[in-house]
Order: C-alpha cells, then structure tokens, then sequence
C-alpha cells in the first residue's frame, strides 16, 4: 500500500475512534469524513497507477526493434544440437 493512502487511512480511522469515544453527534460528521478522505486517497491511488501502467507501455512501443538478419556463420553458431 502506498504511504499516503495508509496515512489517510489511519486518520479517517482515528477521526473514527475519536468520535466514538467523545460520543454524541461527531459520528454524524466523522463517518462521511472519513469515508470521503478514503475515497480520494483511492483515487489518487488509481490514478498513479494509471500513469505507472501507461508509462511502462509508451516504453515498451519504444523499445521494439527492427527484425535481425542472422549471417550463415551466426546461424551455425546458434544452432545447437
């Protein structure tokens, strides 16, 4: 897991328990907080995994290559028996 999606995690967790523990009407507020600090921590996530995903195949078009013409002395060398 990412460092800053754990981070985010455990603070909306900790707003949480700290509602709880102060009870009364801090739940009503500190539910939808948390649950939208995970969201966006996800969607920063995805996010840079989209980008990670689309850079690795930008690399590999670049990096394919033109086919090898093998000379008769390559080809016997490469083969084995």
């Amino acid at each position: 897991m990412w460092g800053l999606t754990t981070v985010v995690g455990a603070f909306a967790l900790a707003v949480v328990a700290m509602s709880f523990a102060f009870a009364g009407g801090a739940v009503i507020v500190a539910v939808p907080v948390a649950l939208i600090a995970i969201g966006v921590a996800a969607a920063v996530e995805v996010s840079r995994k989209r980008r990670t995903a689309q850079s690795i195949h930008e690399h590999r078009e670049q990096a394919e290559s033109e086919k090898v013409e093998f000379t008769a002395r390559d080809r016997r060398t490469l083969f084995t028996d």
